[in-house]
């Protein structure tokens, strides 16, 4: 069948299998060409491994360490009438890459969240693998199912505290309008911080020692967007921010739990930038759109795998990481610089629906959308024929 995107809202319902494998091998590319990491992983843990950060670091670690990887997510596959997703698509790519260079991997399709997908991965990484160095935890997800109680959970991208007004790019339309959102309920909070907060990050890790598979000097390393005072009211400061510093409690109980290994939990702050999350975000397509004109023009823009390479080669595997007061490895510096923030805040003040274009950088925003699901890459020819129906050889279960 021939594919086309399908955009609904702030999402893509069709992925190219095609587009998904070049926007990988991009990116194997990339690592490749900066050699191998010193000292890098062995054996590692990626959970939330198909798209976005987790993807960039199954990568790294695999063609810039030679690591065993395991990876865990939940994506659909496709049928022959149907696409599958396009974290299915990535990792069938990247699955062939990996064979055909010789690198064990294997995947977990299911829910991470859930005691029977953390037996299986134990399972696995005690059949194959060897002991795990390295635990990558980038889930993004907007529900969770406690597996001890069997409620789930709902998070919610609200304020707290008061309402909030604020200008709004709006995807749909291609207009500057205003967003406004009512502030989160204590409940609301409550719930946010149960899905996306430190608490499975935590268990885990308890899994993996309590089964005894965490090699001595294991890190583990958790993703979080911390920004500045644009994105503060609806970001840092909000529900999503407070689920966020949940993750530096688990940190350091993680890092306490590991001290008879060795062992470092840290959190890690990334970029800002185009990923299926951050798009449900009010303020972020905009705010991402002036970022993206502001660093492209300094030199200093970077997508998924350049923050993820720098994160293993200049942090977790270097001997002087840039770390801030709370032991986060800092990689958002570029976009944190004063003077970035000036310049975009000063277009923030500016644009209005008939300066998009000169004044955002939309067009690269949208054409890094649609690359997400493996459409816009070049040398793909999407009027010919594509085969949805692609199967994963190493796959568990």
């Amino acid at each position: 069948m021939v594919i086309q995107p399908k955009i609904r809202g702030f999402i893509c319902t069709t992925a190219h299998p095609e587009g998904c494998a070049a926007h990988v091998q991009e990116q194997i590319d990339f690592v490749k060409a900066k050699g191998s990491i010193a000292n890098g992983p062995k054996n590692v843990l990626v959970i939330g491994s198909s798209t976005g950060y987790g993807l960039a670091s199954r990568i790294t670690a695999t063609f810039g360490a030679g690591a065993k990887t395991l990876g865990i997510f939940f994506e659909k596959e496709g049928s022959p009438n149907k696409p599958g997703t396009a974290g299915w698509y990535n990792t069938v790519a990247f699955e062939q890459a990996a064979n055909a260079a010789g690198l064990w991997n294997k995947h977990i399709n299911g829910d991470a969240f859930s005691d029977e997908v953390k037996q299986q991965a134990l399972q696995v990484i005690k059949a194959e693998m060897g002991k795990i160095d390295l635990v990558v935890y980038s889930l993004a997800s907007p529900r969770r199912k406690d597996p001890k109680s069997g409620e789930v959970y709902s998070s919610v991208l609200k304020p707290i505290g008061q309402a909030y007004t604020v200008k709004n790019l709006n995807t749909s339309s291609r207009t500057i309008d205003q967003v406004s959102v009512e502030p989160a309920s204590d409940e609301e909070i409550a719930n946010t911080v149960k899905v996306m907060g430190g608490e499975d990050w935590e268990l885990w890790l308890q899994a993996l020692q309590e089964a005894d598979v965490l090699a001595e000097g294991c890190q583990t390393v958790a993703y979080t967007y911390i920004g500045k005072q644009l994105t503060w009211p609806i970001y840092g400061k909000a529900t999503i921010g407070r689920a966020k510093e949940d993750l530096d409690r688990a940190a350091n109980a993680i890092s306490s739990q590991l001290a008879g290994l060795n062992g470092q939990a840290r959190v890690t702050s990334l970029k800002a930038l185009v990923t299926q999350a951050s798009s449900a975000i009010p303020i972020m397509p905009l705010y991402i759109s002036l970022l993206y004109k502001v660093m492209k023009e300094e030199g200093t823009h970077e997508g998924c795998i350049e923050q993820i390479n720098r994160l293993f080669r200049d942090n977790i595997y270097s001997s002087t990481p840039t770390l801030d007061e709370q032991g986060r490895y800092r990689v958002d510096g570029y976009e944190l610089d004063d003077s970035i923030q000036a310049k975009v805040e000063a277009l923030w003040q500016q644009v209005d629906t008939d300066s998009i274009d000169s004044l955002t950088d939309y067009q690269g925003y949208q054409a890094e959308f649609l690359r997400l699901f493996g459409f816009g890459l070049a040398g793909v020819d999407y009027q010919a024929e594509s085969n949805p129906d692609l199967k994963l050889a190493n796959l568990v279960g």
